[in-house]
């Protein structure tokens, strides 16, 4: 079924569990996602990064979203990821996106703030759930966009006060984690994130998820956390079933294989399941 962004993160916050949310860069993964959320009987987010729409525009993704998700009878909620540009956020408002993210969080306080707002605004008569950052989740080694970034802690004072001027649905916040490889596993502040989740009264979302550490990541949902994003994982279970020497269709079972590997995992992780049981 086609998910409601707002609902389905309050029910994930109320009953502490997380929705995962995987990116795709192509309609097969899109498939193969909704039917792994299918058989689990587990809630997903869909996520197209604005750095991804050389390789999928925005209308296939939702064209394929779209199709599938209406076969099944859990939700699943097309997003957009990391939206840096006005243009493109409204555009995906605008074909219909049930979710955007409009991600100002490599400026400053006031230009973040006044970005979100603009979207905010734009969203309102289409019912469209708008996530930000405050603080910025910087990439790590191998990121895919190959751009190295430090991370910037969210501070509590500035997550309340983004909180109260934008209105926002959803809030992702930096608290050591980064998107792409690790060396090792990160440390995460679990003292801030515990600081923010009991000053602000929205769903916190968390980016850089990918071998983040099982251990941490579900301790970041007793902490608040519910959505968390991986895409690293997927790509890297993929590589680890992939034999090129195979014949086509060997290889898209391979792929299928290792992405419902990697959506098993993290669903499981982050006790996703229990949309079933509160909505029996």
């Amino acid at each position: 079924m086609i998910g409601d962004m707002k609902i389905e993160l309050s029910k994930a916050k109320k009953n502490k569990y997380a929705i995962p949310a995987f990116n795709a860069i192509n309609p097969l993964m899109i498939k193969k996602y909704i039917e792994v959320a299918n058989s689990l009987q587990a809630p997903i987010i869909i996520s197209l990064a604005e750095a991804h729409l050389e390789y999928m525009e925005l209308e296939e993704a939702l064209y394929s979203y779209e199709h599938y998700a209406s076969k099944t009878n859990v939700p699943i909620i097309l997003h957009l990821d990391h939206g840096q540009s006005i243009e493109v956020v409204k555009q995906a408002i605008n074909l219909g996106f049930p979710s955007v993210m409009i991600d100002g969080s490599m400026h400053d306080f006031d230009t973040n703030v006044k970005m979100t707002k603009e979207i905010i605004e734009y969203s309102q008569l289409k019912g469209i759930a708008v996530e930000a950052e405050i603080g910025h989740v910087g990439a790590g080694e191998n990121y895919e966009t190959d751009e190295l970034t430090d991370s910037i802690y969210t501070s509590v004072e500035d997550a309340v006060e983004f909180v109260n001027q934008t209105n926002v649905n959803s809030l992702a916040v930096s608290i050591g984690t980064a998107h792409g490889h690790y060396k090792g596993i990160p440390k995460l502040n679990f003292n801030r994130l515990n600081d923010i989740n009991k000053s602000v009264d929205i769903p916190l979302v968390l980016h850089g998820g990918s071998s983040s550490g099982d251990d941490n990541l579900r301790k970041t949902i007793e902490f608040g956390i519910s959505k968390i994003n991986v895409f690293t994982d997927v790509v890297t279970s993929i590589n680890k079933q992939m034999d090129c020497g195979k014949d086509y269709f060997t290889v898209l079972d391979q792929i299928n294989l290792g992405i419902e590997n990697c959506l098993k995992h993290y669903i499981d992780l982050f006790g996703t399941r229990k949309w079933s049981e509160i909505n029996d």
